[in-house]
């Protein structure tokens, strides 16, 4: 697996892992019937200070005799609050869930936090972590996140009806 910076080329493949995510309306706050230009322009069309990174799995050779691969994961990171809350990061966060359990969250996880330190960044907060995401939950924990409070009955599921958001935070 390699993390890389994300290009406007990626889309299609992030596209096909992020349309049934989004539609099926029980990671992210969007509709599911957002728009692909503006779910395109949050995840890949970053300027600084914001960024984006892909996870790639290498599956095979190229025509080139190079390492092939398939963008199976994104990562976006950009200013929590503008002005003078800029210098805590906010990111985003998904993974293709036909490879969920192999890593690749923790890559991204491991990424985004050591590029908004680069960044300038002082900490990451989120906002909001779906509580019945328990992987991504757990997995922020392992990362030294603390919940610093679930907001109860903030979130719509679509099959759990109103459940809480957890307001994470790390400092860098």
């Amino acid at each position: 697996m390699q993390i890389r910076d994300a290009r406007p080329e990626d889309w299609p493949a992030v596209w096909a892992f992020a349309r049934p995510i989004v539609a099926s309306g029980e990671h992210f706050v969007w509709d599911a019937d957002t728009p692909e230009e503006r779910l395109r322009a949050y995840w890949i069309e970053k300027e600084a200070p914001a960024s984006a990174l892909v996870a790639v799995i290498e599956d095979g050779t190229g025509d080139d005799g190079t390492p092939a691969g398939r963008v199976a994961g994104i990562a976006e990171i950009h200013p929590n609050q503008p002005g003078r809350g800029s210098h805590i990061a906010n990111a985003g966060f998904m993974v293709d869930p036909a490879v969920r359990g192999q890593g690749l969250g923790r890559a991204l996880g491991e990424a985004a936090l050591a590029r908004a330190r680069a960044d300038g960044f002082t900490a990451m907060q989120f906002n909001a972590v779906v509580a019945t995401n328990t992987r991504a939950v757990d997995l922020w924990h392992s990362l030294g996140f603390r919940t610093l409070a679930v907001l109860p009955e903030t979130f719509h599921h679509p099959a759990r009806g109103l459940v809480g958001m957890h307001l994470m935070f790390r400092e860098l």
